[in-house]
């Protein structure tokens, strides 16, 4: 078994805890697993992967969760867990995203893309008149909060975010208060999805930043979410809804905002989740009863499947 973790993204440091953490556990199952880091040499990953009956990708962030790791994976024929190439590589992008899951029935926040050869000015302005005020100024394809900025006030703060904008691909979003909640989604051996009980991480300022989800911050963990039974219902039929628009395959999570009223709002899909064993999806699993070894042999089962026949 091939562990691939590490690689280049600012999620590197998540990605080593998750490998290290699947890795151990996997020898610990009796299954001889070697680590392979994304960032090594073309040379040394092809090594590592010709002897590997399949490929557990234990790692986030680009090049990794956005479908290119799949596709080579696919090329040299060696079976891999989580989704394919077109769930990674469209989940990843949050606009394409948002637009999927929401011909699907899921509510998501009125965003917009920020024009990286734009005024900055004028792209703040454009900004605040479609979106209003506060809004989330965010990078379009990272993952963990990474580059997140929430303008609560209409001041010279947002065109010095926007500006990041020339760098990358960044959009504005309209900004939701209320809870963080992560909804965890499994298929079984028939395809059907299994939602896990959802998780609530409740933090001193409402939001659920890049510090809070590395453990640097302060936050509270509550599972299952504090939210009433038709919240929880709508919850669930929202992740599993987007989990099937983004042809997600074996597992995946889905971030969402529950507001006062109760409404939840998608926010993005995780198609690698963090996998330490108290990562969000372990939390969800262990909260059904299932254990973190048995979470693992899901996801691993989930690698026996045709790719040629599934996006």
């Amino acid at each position: 078994m091939a562990v691939i973790t590490g690689g280049w993204s600012r999620e590197r440091e998540r990605s080593w805890l998750s490998g290290s953490t699947v890795a151990g556990a996997l020898d610990g199952m009796g299954v001889k697993a070697h680590v392979l880091d994304l960032a090594d040499s073309r040379d040394t990953l092809l090594e590592g992967l010709a002897d590997a009956s399949k490929a557990f990708l234990a790692i986030a962030g680009r090049g990794a969760e956005d479908g290119r790791l799949q596709g080579v994976l696919e090329t040299l024929g060696v079976p891999y867990t989580g989704s394919g190439v077109l769930a990674s590589a469209v989940g990843m992008h949050k606009l394409h995203a948002k637009t999927l899951v929401s011909a699907a029935g899921v509510r998501v926040p009125a965003s917009v893309k920020i024009a990286p050869d734009a005024n900055v000015e004028e792209e703040a302005a454009r900004a605040k008149k479609a979106l209003g005020i506060p809004l989330i100024v965010k990078p379009v394809s990272e993952g963990g909060s990474i580059g997140l900025y929430v303008a609560t006030t209409d001041d010279f703060a947002l065109p010095s975010a926007i500006s990041c904008a020339k760098e990358e691909e960044w959009m504005a979003e309209a900004f939701h208060a209320g809870r963080s909640v992560s909804v965890g989604v499994l298929e079984d051996e028939q395809g059907n999805a299994h939602v896990l009980p959802p998780l609530e991480a409740q933090t001193p300022n409402g939001i659920y930043s890049y510090a809070a989800k590395r453990g640097t911050a302060v936050c509270d963990y509550h599972c299952p979410a504090r939210v009433g039974a038709e919240t929880l219902d709508d919850l669930e039929r929202q992740a599993v809804a987007a989990h099937r628009a983004l042809y997600c395959h074996s597992y995946s999570r889905h971030d969402f905002v529950v507001g006062e009223d109760g409404r939840a709002w998608w926010l993005e899909v995780n198609t690698l989740p963090g996998l330490s064993k108290t990562g969000n999806l372990a939390r969800m699993a262990l909260a059904a009863g299932i254990s973190y070894e048995l979470l693992l042999t899901h996801i691993l089962r989930g690698a026996d499947v045709d790719r040629r026949a599934r996006p």
